[in-house]
């Protein structure tokens, strides 16, 4: 019974370090670097880091189906595409508008599992995704955020992002033969390191931003937490439990994100957001339960047999 809350828990630790990233950004702001730069350098040295990694553990390049190719590439696109269409709504959106769109990866990614395997959504999903959005609105600080004058590309670019982080997670539920975790990593990191490229800033490897000027600092931050660590663990985690399961479990990176920002950068935190923090916890934590007591529940059914 153990192992079942191991993959679980992998994908709570990998949404988490998501949750960090947003203050790593605004930390590289303040020392003068750009969002644009600051998601290059996140990928590019996300990149370096998983090919010494391979370089370095088992340097033979997989030899993946034509089937297996295509969900790598897909998941490289999804994975590039989310850190662009999310930088481009921060510059429309609140910053706490922006969380609560992205979140809509959560109802978004059960939708999408619910239509490839030709099933309705459980009684405990509905319940947390209520609660789960609930939660969300509370922590982020909706309540106190103007919502008049918002352009409709704010809208359109967070709605996005939720639909490519939800498209991700679905990809990568999606177990390849005959590739390891680390090559996996490999691909789906080139791939969005070639789709981030065309988008936003690769000059600042031949300019001397990426590494005269400070920058890779906050790249090997962003890399590790934004690229080693959850794509590792997701392609560990989520074709073990599916990608219903793992959208309503990454909803931790909400309240990580707005717990390193009050530690971090001081931000102010009011009651109704500790109040939502809880909420998203209840949510996340609310379908893992209901399996659990369901399979302990037929255990001595099938004994008895």
């Amino acid at each position: 019974m153990k192992t079942n809350f191991i993959y679980p828990l992998l994908i709570v630790i990998a949404s988490s370090s998501y949750g960090i990233l947003s203050t790593i950004i605004k930390v590289a702001m303040q020392h003068g670097f750009t969002t644009a730069e600051a998601v290059s350098s996140q990928y590019i040295i996300g990149f370096m880091l998983v090919a010494l990694i391979f370089v370095m553990t088992q340097r033979q390049l997989p030899k993946p189906s034509k089937n297996g190719l295509l969900i790598l590439i897909w998941s490289g696109i999804f994975t590039g595409t989310t850190g662009i269409v999310y930088g481009e709504s921060l510059k429309y959106l609140p910053a706490s508008l922006a969380v609560v769109m992205l979140f809509q990866f959560t109802w978004i990614g059960l939708l999408i599992d619910c239509v490839l395997h030709r099933r309705w959504p459980s009684r405990a999903e509905i319940i947390s995704l209520i609660i789960l959005f609930a939660g969300t609105i509370l922590a982020a600080g909706v309540l106190n955020v103007d919502l008049s004058g918002i352009p409709i590309q704010g809208w359109l670019f967070g709605f996005a992002a939720a639909v490519t982080f939800a498209c991700f997670i679905q990809f990568n539920s999606r177990p390849v033969e005959g590739v390891t975790t680390t090559s996996r990593v490999l691909i789906v990191s080139f791939v969005a390191l070639i789709v981030i490229s065309i988008f936003l800033s690769p000059e600042i490897i031949w300019n001397g931003q990426l590494f005269m000027h400070g920058l890779w600092k906050f790249g090997l931050a962003l890399g590790l937490f934004g690229i080693i660590l959850p794509i590792y663990l997701f392609s560990i985690a989520i074709p073990k439990i599916g990608g219903a399961l793992a959208s309503i479990l990454s909803a931790i990176e909400l309240p990580v994100a707005v717990t390193v920002s009050v530690i971090v950068l001081h931000e102010p935190l009011t009651i109704l957001q500790v109040i939502g923090i809880v909420f998203v916890l209840v949510g996340m934590m609310l379908p893992t339960i209901v399996a659990q007591r369901r399979q302990k529940n037929t255990l001595p059914s099938m004994n008895g047999q």
